[in-house]
């Protein structure tokens, strides 16, 4: 009887904790969105860098894959990516309705890029987290999906925009994020680790083809 008591208490302990431990990083996890988001709204137009670096998908999302990165459950590392950037996007647009810049169609896009992060939110939470506590090659697979947004965000800027000179900044960052990556995995022993360098940049075009035909069009329907 005594054993079953023990058994039984100690179980309860650990979902005791295991509760406690989702609660403690789901908050967490929201209030660094809410404030990602507020601030890259209070950012715009204080200086051309920081307007183009907050008034990007890439920065919400490397923030992202980092909050996977620090959650220890893969699970929790997942589904914080999506609450994560809904948070974010919460956060924006109300920054966007208390200064009153929240127009018209504001609903349509806050809709359609809470969509996008629901959508990307997990996949980056979950890069970030197999990155860091991953096993064989899908770590290298991981790591090409973080460059990949900086790489096609740039694509997007020169090639649908013309902004060649900002283009080519999120290149070489995205280029450099993607060395960095491929250096740490390697270092880590990850037997294919060069996958990160190859398919961060096919990533790359194909995000820019997503963004192009499917959010841009989304975006323009609202």
């Amino acid at each position: 009887m005594s054993i079953g008591t023990g058994t039984g208490t100690a179980s309860r302990r650990d979902t005791s904790v295991g509760v406690l431990t989702s609660t403690t990083t789901a908050t967490a996890t929201a209030a660094f969105g809410l404030l990602l988001g507020w601030a890259t709204y209070e950012l715009h137009g204080t200086t051309p860098l920081l307007e183009r670096a907050t008034n990007s998908a890439s920065t919400w999302i490397i923030w992202t894959a980092t909050a996977g990165a620090l959650i220890r459950a893969r699970p929790l590392a997942v589904w914080g990516g999506a609450l994560m950037m809904l948070a974010t996007c919460g956060g924006y647009y109300a920054a966007s309705t208390l200064g009153d810049t929240f127009g018209a169609g504001g609903l349509g896009t806050a809709a359609v890029w809470s969509a996008a992060g629901l959508a990307g939110g997990p996949l980056l939470g979950w890069a970030g987290w197999t990155v860091r506590r991953g096993r064989g090659d899908v770590r290298a697979v991981a790591g090409a999906v973080i460059p990949m947004v900086v790489l096609g965000e740039g694509l997007w800027l020169g090639l649908a925009l013309r902004y060649w000179g900002e283009a080519t900044v999120f290149l070489a960052v995205g280029a450099l994020l993607a060395a960095l990556l491929t250096v740490y995995l390697a270092r880590a022993g990850v037997h294919r680790y060069w996958l990160c360098a190859v398919l961060a940049p096919v990533g790359g075009l194909a995000f820019h083809i997503a963004e192009k035909v499917i959010l841009d069009g989304l975006l323009g329907s609202v």
